[in-house]
């Protein structure tokens, strides 16, 4: 069993983004979750876990109690060693004394403290009234903030941030042998971070101002990619030849822009259904008799508030 320690506030978000590269996900108390198996290159990839770890044990969250814990379990291992404990949404433990105290059970067990290079990495993290231990497997590539929106060579107000479109990508299928589609791909942010995770990326849009744009920010990132301008309700590809689907749909409520809206988001569903197995679909409503009338079924929602007035709903289709 493996122990993940997820980012962010949703942890159902972050869960469903984990099945990408782990197996058989489970709650294990706030900001984290417990795994059957996982692929470590994958759990590399990810935006909302932070590390994976091969899981030791659980237990009360106090210091004592993991002290305990480690005592009582087997190690089989030797080497160098460092302790990392960690506390998760404020929980009242004193890290440091955890760090001594577990330290010590593997000094007296034969390992030498290195702090720098370890080989091996205990991580102890208390969340609630739970505290898990775990030998450090894989830690995701804390990247994200090199490629903020604002940093890239094109950009335009409203742009995803890095985090949510490589978790979004993630969900949709991106990674090796995968290829990954955004019909509606403006900036090029979803496609950027697929192709960085080792998908084969295509996009397209409307407007020859984001082709553009997005053939900028692609290459800037050194993403192979195929990108045209098009209609998202027509797009030129054989039926079931794309793995994974997933854009960013326009935002409106006016009236007017209400009716444009709805063939369009309508059609490009129905397209994605046409030439692949699953979709993820970002928006500012669920669209929910759009999926259904084209085939789609909901595997997963989310809400993301993004300010007052505004909250992504990120549709999971499959």
């Amino acid at each position: 069993m493996y122990l993940l320690e997820l980012a962010g506030e949703d942890d159902a978000f972050a869960r469903c983004e984990a099945r990408s590269a782990v197996t058989d996900v489970s709650r294990l108390a706030p900001g984290l979750a417990s795994a059957r198996g996982i692929d470590s290159r994958g759990v590399r990839r990810l935006a909302y876990t932070h590390r994976a770890s091969e899981l030791v044990g659980t237990t009360d969250a106090s210091v004592e109690s993991a002290r305990l814990l480690l005592e009582l379990a087997g190690v089989e291992r030797g080497g160098s060693v460092r302790v990392r404990a960690r506390r998760v949404r404020d929980t009242a433990v004193d890290t440091q004394r955890a760090e001594r105290e577990l330290g010590s059970v593997l000094v007296e067990r034969g390992f030498s403290v290195d702090l720098e290079e370890p080989d091996h990495e205990l991580r102890a993290v208390f969340s609630g009234d739970t505290c898990a231990l775990g030998w450090l497997a894989a830690a995701s590539r804390r990247d994200f903030a090199a490629r903020a929106p604002t940093d890239k060579p094109f950009f335009q107000p409203g742009s995803m941030d890095p985090l949510l479109a490589r978790a979004i990508a993630n969900i949709a299928g991106a990674g090796p042998g995968a290829t990954i589609l955004d019909p509606m791909c403006g900036t090029g942010g979803v496609l950027v971070e697929a192709g960085l995770a080792g998908a084969r990326v295509i996009g397209a849009d409307a407007q020859w101002k984001m082709t553009h744009g997005a053939r900028e920010n692609l290459a800037h990132y050194d993403v192979e990619f195929d990108l045209f301008r098009g209609d998202a309700t027509r797009i030129p590809l054989r039926d079931g030849t794309i793995d994974g689907v997933v854009f960013d749909a326009p935002y409106g409520r006016q009236s007017k822009i209400e009716g444009e809206l709805t063939p369009l988001v309508e059609g490009a569903l129905g397209e994605a259904r046409r030439i692949a197995p699953r979709a993820v679909v970002v928006a500012d409503r669920p669209w929910t008799d759009a999926v259904e009338s084209v085939g789609w079924t909901v595997e997963d929602r989310f809400e993301r508030r993004v300010h007052g007035s505004l909250t992504r709903y990120i549709s999971v289709l499959g």
